[in-house]
C-alpha cells in the first residue's frame, strides 16, 4: 500500500511497446513498465528475524541450484575445464541449505518446470547444457534424501501448485530473477524474460518474493531484497497482448533449443529402471546403440562406468585431484562430443530411474583413470582391481558391448609427459612477538610458530600524530570538546563559560526537570493510581546479617506470622497503659466516633436528598457521591454500594423488556454483589441481602463460598434504607422471575463474566511488595535477594514491571555507594524510565542525585556519582570498557537490568547486548515478553553468568493478566453512507467483526500456536462447535467429560486457572483434529468445527476478496469510519500501529482532514452553532460594561476575600473560543483533568522553537497524536503523557511505541500490512491493550490487511532469538585498552578471564573454547600487523577510529589503513578543495552507510534514465584506486593471517576432528575404503591434492589450503573449523565492484548525492530512499564524520603537545567534590538530540605539519557542508 505516494514519486512516461516483441525488447520493455518499479521498492532485509520469523517459506529450486553451479570454485559445466564434481556440488548444496536450517528458517523446496531453463543454461554448448542437466537431476535426488520436503510442479497455474498454496500457504518465495539478460551467451535475454515472468506471476499472486542471489548470511541473520506481493488477478491484463504473444513464444524456443542428445533420447521409448544396477544396463545400451560412434568410443564409455564403479571405494581426500594433462585431441573429442552425450544419456537414464536411484561420478578421477591406463598399458584388472573390473565386464558383457583395445588407443593418444603440479604448500605465517601477563595465561592452549625476532618492518607514516603513542580514551566520541570523565578520573576541567551561557544552560535545565516532573506525573502503576514515592534514608547497610534477615522475613508467609503472633498474645499478660497512652487512645476514639457520626449524618441527607428522584438520576447521583472520601469508608462506604445495588435491581425491574436485557443487568449486579463480598465489611443484615441477590439469579448455590471471603461488620450497624424486596413475603418465592438466569451458572459465567474472574496465580500477601504476587512473582523475588541473575520471559501485562523497580529499592536501601544500571533499547524509552524512578522513589545523597540518565546524545545529572543508572546498551558497553572507571566505578555496579533482551537478536545494534552480558561484573535481570526458544538463549546467558560466578534462574510464565479479543474491521462490508458528520451523529457501521481464535486456523495450521489463548466464552463456543460433531470426535474424545457444568468446578465463581485448564482439555482434543485431518477440506470434521466459529456476517463475505488489499483511496478514507466506531463502542484510546514513519503522518492528516471538513460543513449549516456565535458575539460586545460592574463590585467589595462576591466571568462565554475544535468534530477527552490552558503551554512550548508543524498542532488539539522516531523528542514526550492522563485518545504510532513505552491503552489497530509487521512485532504491539488497572479486556483490530495474513500474524511463532559473534578484532582492541588503561584493574583481568574461559561465545556460535583462543591469538597477529597494537598489547594512536566506530567493522579498520597509508593525505592535498572534500566523501561512502540498489534498478538504461532528469549519480562512482590499492594489500595481509590460523588450528586438531568425510547435513558418509587398494588408488593417494584446512568436498576441485579470499576462506574450510567472515576483518566487500562474485549489486550513492545537492525528495524519487528512512541514514553518516573529525582533532593536539617538550603535563591530580545540584552535570549542548554535534572552531595546534592540518580542513569543512544540508532537511 502506498500511503505516502513512493511509487509515484517518479513521473515515468508510460513505455511504449515496440514495434516488433523479440526476447531482448520484450525483457526491456518488462523491465521498464514493471520490474525497475518493484526493484525500487525493494526492502534489503533480515529475513528470518525482521520478516519471515519462523514462518513457512519457499525456496525456488532452480535458483539455489543455480547458485551451487555458478560457485566460482566448482568444476561442472566450466567450458574450458575438466571435471563434473557433483560430490563437490552436492557439499555446497546441503551447506547452503545447512545455513539456512541453523538460522532457524522454516522452507521447503519447489520445482517448477517451466523454470529449468535458468540453471540448464539452455543456448549454450552441448557440453554446459548437458552437464548442468545432469547436476540438476543428481542434486535433485540428493535432495530427496534431505529432511527437506521437496515438491515439483509444472508451472504457477499447475493445479497442484494452487492446492499446495492454498493448504500450506508460504510467506514468500526465494528466487533469482533471472539476471540482467545482456550477456553474450545465445538466449540469454528469452531464459532472463521466462524468469521474470515468473516473479510476475508470484507477486500478483500475492506471494512475495526475495532474491536468492546475492543473498547474505552474516551471523544468523539472512539479508536479501524482499519484494512485496500483491494479490491481483488482473495483473497481465496491464500489459498488451502482444508482450504475452512474444512470452508464448520464447517459451516455445526455449523448449526447443535443446542439446542434440536430448532430442535423439527423447524419442527412446521410456523404461523405468528400479535399481542402479538395471539402469546401468539401460545407460550402456543407449550408450552403445548412439549412431556414429566416434574413435574409442567404447573405450571411453568402459572407463567411464569403471570409474563411476571405482568411486564407491575412493575416500572423499583422495578425490581431490588437479587437472591432469591428456592429448589435445582426445581432450577435444572428449569435452565436444563424448562427456555430453554419456551425461544427456545418464540424465535420460535418472530421469527414468526409481527415486532412490543415483550415480557418482567425478570428471577428475575419470581423466585420472583415462591417463593411468594409457600411460600403464598393463591389464586393467592389474590397474583398478579384480573386484571393480570384474563388475564392469560383467556389466559390459550383458549388453553386448565391443572388444577394447587399450593399448592402441594409447598409441593414438599419447599423453604429455608434463609433470603435475606442485603440492608443496607455502609455510604458515610466523606470528609477530606478543607478551602480555594477562592474555599469556589464557593463550597458553594455543600453539602457534612465533618469529620471535621479527618486527613490523618501517613504513612511510603520512600521519604525524604521534603514532607509536597510548591513546587517552577520555573523550566523547562525536563531541570532541567534550569529555566523557570527570578530571579527576582522566578528563579535563569543563571550558569557563560567561553569565549569558549560564543563564541558557540554567533555563535548558529547568525546562528539562519540569518536562520529566510532568512525565512522572502522568505515570501510573499496575492498579492505574498514580505512584506513590518512596523515601528511602542514606546509609544503607550491606551487612550479610542484614540480607539474611530480610530474605528470612520474606520467606515466612504472613499466615504463619499472624498465627505466631495470636500465640504469643494469648500466652502473654496483658499490659497496662500509661495515662498518656491511655488519654491518646480516647482521644483517637472519640475522633473516630464523631467522624462516624458525621458520616451517617452526612449520608441520611444524601438519601433525603434523593429520596424523590428516579432512579437513572439516583444512580447519577450517588456515582458522584462516591468520590467523596466518607462515602468509600466504613459502614457508610458499604451503604453506598449496597443502595447502587439496590437502583440496579429497581432499574431492571422498570425495563419493559427485563428478559432482553438479562445479560447487561446480570453481569452488572454480579460484579457489585461480588465487590461487595470481597471488599467491604459486612452485618448478619446486609448478607442476607447479597445472599437474597444471588438466589434471586439463580446462584444460591454460590453464597457460602463467597461469605467466606467477606469482613464481618457489628450488627448494630442499620442499613439507612430499605432494599428491594426480591422474594415474596411467605416463603421463597421470587417476585421477579425474570432475574433468574436460564442456564447452568457454570455457563453463565464462561459466557458472560469471563473478564471479570479472579486472574491470580497462586498469590500470597508478600511483605516486600504492596501487593499480592503471584508464585512466579515471588520466585522473582526471592533470586534478587539472593543476588543471582535472572532471565524473565513473560508476556505483556503479566506483571513485570515490579521486577526492576524492586531491584533497584534493594540497591538502594543496601547502600549509597552500590549502582544498579537499567538499560533500555530507545532513548525513549530510557526518558520514561528515568521519569518513573523520579515518581516512586527519593534519596538525599548529600547534594548527589541518586539516579542519572546517559545516552549518546545526552547526560542528566553525572552517571558516576548516581546509584540509578538509566542508559541505552552502546552507552553502558562503552561505560563498561572504560579504562578510567574501570577501578573506581563499574566495581560498584551490583545489578544490571537488560529490558526488551530479545533487542539482542536485531541486525542493528545486537552484538552490544551480547558484549554487554559478557562484560557484566555483577547478576543480570533479562527481561522480554517476546522470546522465541528462550531455553537456548537462557543455557547461554546461564553458562556466561555462571563463569562470573553468579547462579543464574530462568523464570517463565506463559499467561497475561488481560484478555486481547480481535477483531477485523471489514471493509467489503459496504456503508449506508460514506459521509462523515461527525461523532455525535455516527452509527455503528458492522464493520467490527469478532475472531474467534480457532477460526484462524482455516488458515491450514498443523500445530497450535502455545501462546494461542482462549477467553471463557471463546471455550464455550468451541465446546458446542465441538459437541455438535459428536459422533466423529468421540473416537479420540469423549465431549461429554468437557461439557463445563461437568468439567469446571460449581459452588464457587470460576477463576482464570479453571479456565486454562478447561482450554487444556479442548485444545487437547482440536490438536487430534489437526494431526489427523485438513482444515481445508469442507467435508472434514475440523473445517466445520472451525467453519461453526466464523462471525456470520464476514462468512458472507467472499473469501478472495477478504484476501485483497484494499486500495489506497479506501484505506485513507475509511479511517474516520474506524476510529468513529472504536468511540461510540467505548473503545478509545486507541494506538493506530503503521511501520512506516511516512505512513502514520499521512494517516493523521487523513483524519484531521476528515474531522475539520465535516466540521465546517456542519458550522456553515447548524442553527445550533449559529446562535451559539451569536450569543458570544452578543457577550464580547458587553464587554466594557462587565468591566464597569467588575470596577463597582471591585470598589464595594470590603473584604479581598469574601467568597459572597460574585465571579463575573464564570460564564461558558468567558472560555469559549470558535477556534476551539467542536466535541463530536474531536476524539480529545471531555473528561481529562487535563486542562485547555495546558494543552495552550504546552503547545506554545512546543511551537516556539518552530520544530512542530502546524498540522501536528491541529492533531494534538483534537486529540490525535502521532508517534515514531523522527519526530521531534519533545513532541514525543508530550504525546506519551496526555495519552497517559486520557486527553489524546488516538496515536497514530510505528512499533517504537511498543517497546516497552508506558502507554497502555484499550484498543490496539494494526493499520495496513508491512514486511516489518513480524510475529514478534505484533505481539509486542497488541500486547499494549488492555490496561491493567483500567481495562479487563484488550482489543486488537486489524485494519485494510487482508485476511490470510491476519490469520498468519495470530498463528504465528516466536521466532528463535539470532545472535552474533561479538569477538570481533575491534572488541579485542578495546579489551587490550580496557586491560592497559586501567592498569590491570581486577575488574578487567576478571573480565578477561571470565570472557576467554566460556565453553561458548555466543549463542548462536559453534566455536568452541580452544577455536576462540585460536581466533584471539591471531586477531591479535592482525592488529599488531595493523599497528594497533605493540608488542605488549597496549593500543596505539589511531586505535581512536578504530574503537569509536566499532559498530562499522570493517569500515572503522579500513579507515585506520587508509589513514596510515597516506591515501586520506593524498585525497586531501589536492590543490582543488572543492575536489577533495568531494573524494573524501566518496571515500567515505564506501565505507559508511553502504546501501545496495537491485541490478535491475541499477541498468545503464534506467541509471540514464534517471539522471537526465533528477540531479543523483545513483550508483556510487568507483573506490579511488590508491585507496583501492591499499585495500587489497590489506585484505590479503589479513588472508595470510587468517589462512594461517585455520591451517595451524586444523593441523593442531586434526585428530580430534578426524577424516572430513561426511556430509555437513545429511551426515552421509562418502566412500567405503578397501584394505588392498589397488595401484591406480595409490596412484590417486600419491598424486593427489592433500588439504588440512579446506574442506575435502571443496578440494574435489582441485583446490588447495591457498585460498584466494576471505570469504572463500570462511566458507570452505573444514568441518570442526567454525571461522565467521563477519569476525575477520575483511575489506572484500568494499574493495568489490558490482558484477564481481563477491558483489552482486551495485552500490547506492544516496550520500554523495545529498552531500552534493542535498535534496530529500531526490533521493526518494531517484535513489529510491523511502521518506522514513531518510533521516536516519542521514544522522548515522553525519555521526561517522563527526567521529572522525572528533578524533583527527585529538591526533593533532596530542602530536601538538608531543612537539613541544616544554609543555606542562597536565594535573589530574584534582579531588572529587562537585556536588550535583540537580542541574549541575546535565550536559545541556547535548541536551536535544537535534542538537548540533560539531565543535567550534579548533585552531591549529603548534607543530602540526601542513599535510596533516590540510586533512583536518577538508574533513572538517567536508563535515560542515553536510551537516548543514542535513540540518537544513528536519529544522
Amino acid at each position: 500500500m502506498d500511503l505516502d505516494n513512493f511509487d509515484h514519486l517518479l513521473d515515468r512516461p508510460d513505455t511504449p511497446p515496440p514495434p516488433v516483441f523479440r526476447a531482448r525488447e520484450a525483457l526491456d520493455f518488462l523491465d521498464a513498465r514493471w520490474y525497475t518499479g518493484t526493484n525500487r521498492r525493494g526492502r534489503w532485509m533480515d529475513l528470518i528475524g525482521d520478516y519471515a520469523g519462523s514462518e513457512l517459506f519457499i525456496i525456488d529450486g532452480d535458483s539455489l541450484l543455480e547458485v551451487i553451479l555458478n560457485d566460482p570454485l566448482l568444476s561442472i559445466a566450466k567450458e574450458n575445464g575438466q571435471g563434473f564434481q557433483i560430490l563437490h556440488a552436492i557439499y555446497l548444496l546441503e551447506r547452503m541449505l545447512d545455513d539456512f536450517l541453523t538460522r532457524s528458517a522454516v522452507f521447503e523446496i519447489v520445482f517448477w518446470e517451466a523454470n529449468k531453463h535458468l540453471i540448464l543454461q539452455t543456448g549454450q554448448s552441448d557440453y554446459v547444457v548437458s552437464s548442468r542437466a545432469l547436476a540438476r537431476v543428481l542434486l535433485q535426488k540428493h535432495l530427496q534424501k534431505l529432511p527437506i520436503p521437496v515438491h515439483y510442479f509444472e508451472d504457477l497455474r499447475d493445479e497442484e501448485w494452487i492446492r499446495f498454496l492454498t493448504s500450506r500457504k508460504p510467506m514468500f518465495v526465494m528466487a533469482n530473477d533471472g539476471g540482467l539478460g545482456d550477456t553474450q551467451t545465445p538466449l540469454a535475454a528469452e531464459i532472463s524474460l521466462n524468469q521474470r515472468v515468473f516473479l510476475l506471476d508470484l507477486l500478483s499472486q500475492g506471494i512475495a518474493v526475495a532474491l536468492l542471489e546475492g543473498a547474505e548470511f552474516r551471523n544468523s541473520k539472512i539479508l536479501s531484497f524482499v519484494y512485496e506481493g500483491r494479490r491481483d488477478a488482473g495483473a497481465r491484463e496491464e500489459l498488451p497482448a502482444m508482450f504475452w504473444t512474444s512470452v508464448a513464444a520464447v517459451r516455445q524456443t526455449l523448449d526447443l533449443a535443446r542439446a542434440p542428445h536430448s532430442v535423439q533420447l527423447d524419442e527412446v521409448p521410456p523404461e523405468r529402471f528400479p535399481d542402479s544396477e538395471t539402469c546401468w544396463v539401460g545407460v550402456a545400451h543407449a550408450l552403445l546403440s548412439w549412431p556414429q560412434q566416434s574413435l574409442f568410443s567404447a573405450e571411453l564409455m568402459f572407463l567411464f562406468i569403471t570409474h563411476c564403479f571405482l568411486l564407491q571405494a575412493i575416500q572423499v581426500e583422495e578425490r581431490a585431484r588437479p587437472v591432469e594433462e591428456l592429448h589435445p585431441d582426445l581432450d577435444s573429442m572428449l569435452l565436444s562430443d563424448f562427456i555430453p552425450k554419456v551425461l544427456s544419456v545418464l540424465r535420460w537414464g535418472l530421469t527414468h530411474s526409481a527415486p532412490s536411484v543415483t550415480i557418482d561420478l567425478d570428471g577428475r578421477v575419470f581423466t585420472s583413470l583415462v591417463r593411468f591406463v594409457l600411460d600403464s598399458r598393463a591389464p586393467l584388472r592389474d590397474v583398478i582391481g579384480v573386484d571393480i573390473s570384474s563388475r564392469a565386464e560383467s556389466l559390459w558383457n550383458s549388453v553386448g558391448g565391443p572388444p577394447l583395445d587399450f593399448v592402441k588407443m594409447a598409441v593414438r593418444f599419447p599423453c604429455p609427459r608434463a609433470p603435475l603440479p606442485s603440492r608443496q604448500e607455502a609455510a604458515p605465517l610466523q606470528l609477530l612477538p606478543f607478551d602480555n601477563p594477562v592474555f599469556n595465561d589464557e593463550l597458553e592452549a594455543t600453539t602457534v610458530d612465533v618469529d620471535e625476532m621479527g618486527e613490523l618492518t618501517a613504513t612511510t607514516d603520512h600521519l604525524h600524530f604521534g603514532q607509536g603513542t597510548m591513546f587517552s580514551d577520555t573523550n566523547h566520541w562525536h563531541a570532541h570538546k567534550k569529555t566523557i570523565l570527570p578530571k579527576y578520573l582522566g578528563g579535563e576541567d569543563p571550558k569557563p563559560v560567561d553569565a549569558k551561557e549560564k543563564r541558557w544552560r540554567l533555563r535548558v535545565q529547568q525546562r528539562f526537570m519540569r518536562n520529566l516532573q510532568w512525565h512522572a506525573a502522568t505515570l501510573t502503576g499496575a492498579s492505574g493510581s498514580q505512584l506513590q514515592q518512596i523515601s528511602i534514608i542514606p546509609g544503607g547497610s550491606t551487612s550479610a546479617a542484614a540480607k539474611k534477615a530480610r530474605r528470612d522475613d520474606a520467606e515466612t508467609s504472613v499466615a504463619v506470622k499472624q498465627k505466631a503472633a495470636q500465640s504469643k498474645a494469648k500466652q502473654a499478660a496483658p499490659k497496662k497503659k500509661s495515662k498518656k497512652d491511655q488519654l491518646l487512645d480516647d482521644i483517637a476514639q472519640s475522633k473516630q466516633k464523631k467522624e462516624n457520626d458525621g458520616a451517617t449524618v452526612w449520608w441520611q441527607s444524601q438519601l433525603d436528598a434523593m429520596s424523590k428522584m428516579p432512579t437513572s438520576e439516583k444512580i447519577t447521583s450517588l456515582t458522584a457521591l462516591s468520590r467523596n472520601k466518607r462515602s468509600q469508608e466504613g459502614w457508610v462506604g458499604t451503604q453506598v454500594k449496597l443502595l447502587r445495588l439496590h437502583l440496579e435491581l429497581t432499574l431492571w425491574t422498570e425495563e419493559s423488556s427485563p428478559e432482553d436485557v438479562r445479560d447487561r443487568f446480570t453481569i452488572s449486579i454480579m460484579r457489585m454483589v461480588k465487590d461487595l463480598y470481597e471488599q467491604t465489611g459486612q452485618t448478619t443484615k446486609s448478607l442476607a441481602i447479597l445472599d437474597s441477590v444471588l438466589l434471586a439469579m439463580g446462584f444460591g448455590d454460590y453464597c457460602e463460598s463467597l461469605r467466606q471471603t467477606a469482613q464481618r461488620l457489628d450488627d448494630s450497624h442499620a442499613l439507612a434504607f430499605s432494599f428491594i424486596k426480591l422474594f415474596k413475603s411467605k416463603g421463597s418465592v421470587p417476585r421477579y422471575e425474570f432475574m433468574h438466569i436460564t442456564e447452568s451458572p457454570v455457563v453463565w459465567q464462561l459466557r458472560c463474566f469471563g473478564e471479570y474472574m479472579d486472574r491470580s496465580m497462586d498469590s500470597q500477601p508478600d511483605p516486600r511488595v504492596s501487593f499480592a504476587p503471584d508464585a512466579w512473582q515471588r520466585e522473582v523475588l526471592d533470586c534478587i535477594d539472593n543476588n543471582h541473575s535472572l532471565l524473565v520471559v513473560a508476556p505483556t501485562s503479566a506483571g513485570k514491571t515490579f521486577i526492576s523497580y524492586y531491584a533497584m529499592e534493594t540497591v538502594l536501601r543496601e547502600s549509597d555507594e552500590a549502582i544498579l544500571v537499567y538499560v533500555a533499547p530507545t532513548k525513549a524509552l530510557v526518558t520514561q524510565i528515568a521519569a518513573e524512578v523520579y515518581a516512586r522513589f527519593s534519596k538525599n545523597l548529600n547534594g548527589r542525585s541518586f539516579w542519572a540518565i546517559h545516552t549518546r546524545d545526552y547526560r542528566i545529572h553525572d552517571p558516576q556519582k548516581c546509584q540509578i543508572l538509566v542508559t541505552v546498551p552502546e552507552v553502558l558497553a562503552t561505560l563498561l570498557l572504560s579504562p578510567a572507571l574501570a577501578r573506581v566505578w563499574t566495581p560498584r555496579i551490583k545489578r544490571i537490568i537488560l529490558d526488551e533482551i530479545h533487542t539482542i537478536g536485531q541486525q542493528e545494534g545486537g552484538a552490544v547486548w551480547e558484549q554487554i552480558i559478557l562484560l557484566a561484573p555483577c547478576p543480570i535481570i533479562g527481561l522480554s515478553a517476546t522470546i522465541g526458544h528462550p531455553e537456548v538463549f537462557n543455557s547461554w546467558l546461564g553458562s556466561v553468568q555462571e563463569a562470573h560466578g553468579f547462579k543464574h534462574r530462568f523464570i517463565q510464565h506463559p499467561h497475561r493478566y488481560s484478555h486481547l479479543r480481535k477483531y477485523n474491521y471489514a471493509l467489503q462490508i459496504p456503508l449506508l453512507t460514506t459521509e462523515f458528520k461527525g461523532l455525535e451523529l455516527h452509527r455503528r457501521t458492522g464493520r467490527m467483526r469478532f475472531l474467534h481464535p480457532i477460526n484462524m486456523l482455516s488458515f491450514g495450521a498443523r500445530v497450535l500456536p502455545p501462546d494461542l489463548s482462549l477467553e471463557s466464552a471463546d471455550t464455550l463456543s468451541l465446546f458446542d462447535a465441538l459437541t455438535a460433531h459428536r459422533e466423529t470426535i468421540s473416537l479420540m474424545a469423549n465431549i461429554d467429560d468437557l461439557d463445563p457444568s461437568k468439567f469446571l468446578p460449581k459452588g464457587r465463581l470460576l477463576r482464570q486457572k479453571d479456565i486454562l485448564e478447561y482450554e487444556g482439555a479442548l485444545k487437547d482434543v482440536l490438536s487430534h483434529l489437526l494431526i489427523s485431518e485438513n482444515a481445508q477440506d469442507s467435508t472434514s470434521t475440523l473445517h466445520q468445527v472451525i467453519h461453526r466459529l466464523n462471525d456470520p456476517i464476514q462468512s458472507t463475505v467472499p473469501e478472495a476478496s477478504l484476501n485483497t488489499l484494499p486500495s489506497t483511496t479506501e484505506f485513507r478514507s475509511n479511517l474516520i469510519h474506524l476510529l468513529s466506531d472504536l468511540h461510540i463502542s467505548g473503545d478509545l484510546p486507541a494506538l493506530l500501529f503503521s511501520f512506516d514513519r511516512s505512513y502514520c503522518e499521512v494517516m493523521a492528516r487523513d483524519v484531521l482532514k476528515s474531522l475539520e471538513r465535516a466540521e465546517e460543513s456542519w458550522r456553515e449549516t447548524s442553527p445550533e452553532w449559529k446562535r451559539k456565535i451569536q450569543a458570544w458575539e452578543t457577550w464580547r460586545l458587553r464587554s466594557k460594561e462587565r468591566e464597569r460592574l467588575a470596577e463597582r463590585v471591585k470598589k464595594q467589595k470590603k473584604d479581598a476575600d469574601d467568597p459572597t462576591v460574585p465571579d463575573t466571568d464564570s460564564s461558558w462565554e468567558s472560555s469559549f473560543d470558535p477556534d476551539d475544535p467542536s466535541p463530536q468534530f474531536s476524539f480529545a477527552s471531555t473528561s481529562s483533568t487535563y486542562t485547555k490552558k495546558e494543552l495552550d503551554d504546552d503547545i506554545y512550548d512546543l511551537t516556539r522553537r518552530g520544530s512542530v508543524p502546524d498540522w501536528v498542532v491541529r492533531c494534538l488539539r483534537r486529540g490525535i497524536g502521532i508517534h515514531h522516531s523522527g519526530m521531534n523528542k519533545h513532541y514525543r514526550s508530550t504525546v506519551e503523557s496526555l495519552f497517559r492522563l486520557g486527553f489524546l485518545r488516538v496515536v497514530i504510532a510505528t512499533g517504537t511505541l511498543a517497546l516497552g513505552i508506558n502507554a497502555p491503552t484499550k484498543t490496539s489497530v494494526f493499520c495496513g500490512d508491512s514486511p516489518f509487521l513480524t510475529a514478534l512485532m505484533y505481539r509486542q504491539c497488541a500486547g499494549r491493550a488492555g490496561r491493567r488497572g483500567y481495562d479487563l479486556l484488550g482489543k486488537v483490530v486489524f485494519y485494510g490487511i487482508p485476511m490470510d495474513r491476519v490469520q498468519r500474524l495470530i498463528l504465528s511463532k516466536l521466532p528463535s532469538l539470532g545472535g552474533n559473534f561479538p569477538l570481533t578484532s575491534t572488541l579485542c582492541l578495546r579489551l587490550f585498552n580496557f586491560l592497559e588503561g586501567s592498569d590491570h584493574s581486577p575488574v578487567a583481568v576478571s573480565a578477561i578471564h571470565s570472557l576467554l574461559k566460556l565453553p561458548q561465545i555466543s549463542f548462536v556460535s559453534q566455536s568452541g573454547h580452544h577455536q576462540l583462543l585460536h581466533h584471539l591469538r591471531f586477531s591479535i597477529d592482525y592488529l599488531r600487523r595493523a599497528r594497533l597494537l605493540d608488542v605488549n598489547g597496549k593500543p596505539m594512536n589511531l586505535y581512536g577510529i578504530a574503537a569509536h566506530l566499532y559498530y562499522t567493522e570493517p569500515s572503522n579498520l579500513a579507515l585506520v589503513a587508509l589513514l596510515r597509508a597516506g591515501v586520506l593525505h593524498k585525497i586531501c592535498n589536492q590543490s582543488s578543495t572543492i575536489t577533495a572534500k568531494k573524494d573524501f566523501i566518496l571515500l567515505m561512502s564506501h565505507l559508511f552507510g553502504r546501501r545496495y540498489l537491485p541490478r535491475t534498478y541499477a541498468t545503464e538504461a534506467n541509471i540514464t534514465f534517471l539522471t537526465h532528469r533528477l540531479p543523483s549519480k545513483i550508483i556510487l562512482p568507483p573506490l579511488p584506486k590508491a585507496a583501492r590499492r591499499v585495500l587489497l594489500d590489506h585484505d590479503q595481509e589479513t588472508l595470510r593471517v587468517f589462512n594461517s590460523y585455520a591451517v595451524t588450528f586444523a593441523s593442531q586438531y586434526a585428530s580430534q576432528f578426524g577424516p572430513d568425510q561426511k556430509l555437513p547435513l545429511s551426515g552421509e558418509l562418502v566412500g567405503q575404503p578397501t584394505s588392498t587398494p589397488s595401484p591406480f588408488q595409490e596412484y590417486l593417494r600419491n598424486t593427489g591434492i592433500r588439504v588440512v584446512a579446506r574442506s575435502a568436498f571443496i578440494a574435489n576441485s582441485g583446490h588447495t589450503d591457498t585460498f584466494s579470499t576471505v570469504e572463500e576462506l570462511t566458507r570452505t574450510v573444514r568441518k570442526g573449523l567454525h571461522l565467521n567472515e563477519h569476525a575477520i576483518p575483511s575489506m572484500g566487500k568494499i574493495t568489490s565492484s558490482a558484477g564481481e562474485e563477491s558483489q552482486a549489486f551495485a552500490l547506492n550513492a544516496y550520500l554523495l548525492d545529498f552531500y552534493t545537492h542535498g535534496q530529500v525528495k531526490t533521493l526518494e524519487a531517484a535513489n529510491g530512499i523511502r521518506k522514513g528512512d531518510v533521516w536516519y541514514l542521514l544522522q548515522d553518516f553525519d555521526l561517522c564524520l563527526t567521529t572522525v573529525r572528533g578524533v583527527l582533532e585529538q591526533l593533532l593536539t596530542n602530536a601538538s603537545k608531543e612537539a613541544a617538550s616544554s609543555a606542562a603535563s597536565v594535573d589530574e591530580s584534582s579531588e572529587r567534590g562537585d556536588v550535583d545540584s540537580g542541574y549541575g552535570t546535565f550536559d545541556p549542548a547535548e541536551a536535544d538530540d537535534e542538537g548540533d554535534g560539531i565543535a567550534g572552531e579548533f585552531k591549529r595546534p603548534a607543530g602540526v605539519t601542513d599535510q596533516d592540518w590540510r586533512v583536518f580542513e577538508v574533513v572538517d569543512g567536508a563535515l560542515r557542508e553536510f551537516n548543514e544540508k542535513f540540518k537544513k532537511m528536519w529544522a
